[in-house]
C-alpha cells in the first residue's frame, strides 16, 4: 500500500465506484471523486462508503467563486470526513477564505490543469511573454501565501517548485502514465519516476488503472514502480 497513489474514480455513479474499490482491495488506500460522481447525486454516501472501508478521500472539486461563498462552502465540507479538497488558485482573498474555514481537511490549489499547454492559456487570453512555468510558479506562490497545503501542478513544474518553495507542501501531480493511451486529453504527462523525482508528492492515476482490463494488476504495478522509487531514494 502506498498513500502516494490515489486513484480517481472518475466512474459515472456509485455503483462503479464501489465496484472499483472493490476490485481494488486493500492496497489501494486514497480515492479522487470528482465532478462526473458530484453530479451522480450519491457524492456524499461514497464518502461514507470509503470512510467506512478505512480509505482515504481526496474531494475533487476545483471549487471556484467569491470568497464567501468559498469560506461557507469549505466550512460546510469540513462537516465531512475529506482528507483533501481541491481549489483553483485563485486571489489571495479566495484562498485565505478556503484556508481558514478548512478544519482538519488538507487544500490544494489547482494551478494550470494537465490538460492544457502554452497554446491554450494565450487562447485563453493570458500573457503570451509569460511560460507556463512561471504562471504555475506565481500561483503557486500566492497559494502557499494563502495557507493552502499545496498545488496541483504536473511533473514538469514539479521541480521548479520544489526549488523555490522546499518540501514542506504537497505536490498532487495528475497525468500519470504507464504507457501511451489512446484519445489521451492530458497534455503535460509523466511517469512514476519522473514525477517522484522531480518532487511530487502524491500521484492521481485513472485510466491506466480504471480502464485497463484488470485494475487490481495495474493497481499493483504502480505500487510497484512508487515503491521502487521510495528504496532507490
Amino acid at each position: 500500500m502506498s498513500e502516494k497513489l490515489i486513484v480517481a474514480l472518475d466512474v459515472p455513479d456509485f455503483e462503479s465506484a464501489k465496484k472499483l474499490i472493490k476490485d481494488l482491495g486493500s492496497e489501494v488506500k486514497f480515492y479522487k471523486i470528482g465532478l462526473e460522481l458530484m453530479a451522480s447525486g450519491d457524492y456524499f454516501h461514497i464518502i461514507e462508503f470509503l470512510k467506512n472501508n478505512n480509505k482515504k478521500v481526496f474531494a475533487d472539486l476545483k471549487l471556484y467563486d467569491i470568497s464567501q461563498t468559498i469560506a461557507r462552502t469549505v466550512k460546510n465540507l469540513a462537516k465531512f470526513e475529506i482528507d483533501l479538497l481541491t481549489i483553483h488558485c485563485a486571489s489571495r482573498e479566495i484562498m485565505l477564505s478556503a484556508s481558514e474555514n478548512k478544519g482538519k481537511m488538507k487544500i490544494v490549489g489547482v494551478t494550470v490543469l494537465t490538460n492544457l499547454n502554452e497554446n491554450d492559456l494565450q487562447e485563453m487570453g493570458f500573457d503570451k511573454t509569460k511560460s507556463l512555468e512561471n504562471l504555475v510558479l506565481k500561483k503557486a506562490q500566492i497559494a502557499l501565501e494563502s495557507k493552502l497545503d499545496g498545488v496541483v501542478a504536473s511533473a514538469q513544474e514539479a521541480q521548479n517548485l520544489r526549488d523555490n518553495f522546499g518540501q514542506d507542501f504537497l505536490i498532487v501531480t495528475p497525468g500519470i502514465r504507464g504507457e501511451k493511451i489512446s484519445n489521451d486529453d492530458q497534455k503535460r504527462v509523466a511517469d512514476v519516476a519522473t514525477a517522484l523525482t522531480n518532487g511530487a508528492s502524491h500521484l492521481v492515476i485513472g485510466r491506466p488503472i480504471t480502464q485497463s482490463e484488470n485494475p487490481h494488476l495495474s493497481a499493483q504495478k504502480f505500487i510497484k514502480l512508487i515503491n521502487e522509487f521510495a528504496q532507490d531514494s
